[in-house]
């Protein structure tokens, strides 16, 4: 087939423009590389949405913008993680609040014991004036906090026998990760809450080192938590979740339109992943029930009873401030 030169140079002009506007362009050196770590699986809902708001930034900048997601917990433990975020080493990371209450406390207001009643109690709040100031003071840490947190579930307890009220926990040696609000409010219901790294929790239940655990139903599947515990109580006991936190010095070397595209896809994916996870937890139910675990549901208000005798909240209250708590009760409701 005979070219001349004129059409020539519009079929490739015409290439390259198709090129520019499609997946060609992934071909483009990226200018800016980043690595976003997490601790959960490649199958969670949290890891899912990572990579396709991940995908999304790529395909929108054309490129430039390079974010490779690391799943469960590839770049490191947790505290790895955070550190490595503040140096600089990575770039993204999505942590639970309780933990980086280690390094900014007030990121564990949102857990306190029984204080959200169900999700849009958590949402009306965490995406208001309560998640605001929690990011203010993730913020003062030189981190940079992304406007919508990420679900990690309500937490629920597991035993081998049912669980229907506070006298229930009364000496019950508890699995708790090693956050400070959470050792507390289980040494209030007079339980022996103890610290054990997660990957000596399922070792630790089947040679009755420990009595009980909790943790979110998906932590509960994913571990395989339901062979070696029989009941599980959907107390609803605190509320957590995953902030998306990056690198300040990384973040603010993107240009406004770049920076914006990387806002706006990851805090979309929460929303999304938010989702993913309520459904989630309904169908977990269902597989665990399959697969022996026995459910109950009990009267939450006989633990808050508990706790407020106990003077738990007044003991908290004192602890995050009167600010902070008045943030928390308008809210919630009162607490203490």
């Amino acid at each position: 087939m005979n070219l001349t030169r004129r059409s020539m140079l519009k079929a490739t002009a015409a290439a390259g423009l198709a090129g520019i506007a499609g997946r060609s362009a992934y071909a483009q050196p990226a200018s800016f590389n980043y690595k976003v770590g997490t601790n959960v699986p490649v199958t969670h809902p949290i890891a899912v949405r990572l990579t396709e708001a991940a995908e999304k930034v790529k395909a929108e900048t054309g490129g430039k913008v390079n974010i490779r997601v690391f799943p469960s917990g590839q770049l490191g433990s947790d505290t790895d993680m955070l550190s490595q975020v503040r140096s600089g080493g990575i770039e993204l990371l999505t942590l639970p609040g309780l933990i980086l209450a280690n390094l900014v406390p007030m990121a564990s207001l949102n857990s306190v014991g029984f204080a959200f009643p169900d999700y849009p109690t958590v949402w009306k709040a965490m995406d208001g004036d309560l998640g605001k100031y929690i990011r203010s003071y993730i913020s003062k840490a030189n981190l940079v906090v992304f406007d919508k947190v990420w679900d990690n579930g309500f937490r629920q307890l597991t035993s081998n026998k049912p669980i229907g009220g506070p006298g229930d926990l009364v000496d019950m040696k508890i699995r708790v990760p090693p956050a400070p609000l959470l050792v507390s409010l289980f040494k209030q219901l007079k339980a022996a809450p103890t610290p054990i790294n997660f990957n000596e929790l399922y070792s630790s239940l089947q040679t009755k080192v420990i009595e009980a655990q909790e943790n979110p139903l998906a932590i509960i599947a994913t571990g395989k938590l339901y062979e070696v515990q029989k009941c599980c109580a959907l107390t609803n006991h605190g509320w957590d979740g995953y902030w998306l936190l990056g690198n300040k010095r990384a973040f603010e070397a993107l240009p406004p339109t770049l920076r914006d595209s990387v806002n706006r896809h990851f805090n979309d994916a929460a929303l999304a992943q938010r989702e993913d996870s309520e459904k989630l937890a309904a169908s977990l139910q269902q597989d665990l029930t399959a697969k022996g675990l026995a459910f109950n549901k009990p009267d939450t208000a006989a633990f808050r009873a508990a706790l407020q005798e106990a003077r738990f909240y007044a003991e908290w209250k004192t602890k995050f401030g009167g600010e902070a708590w008045g943030q928390l009760e308008a809210a919630v409701g009162k607490l203490a």
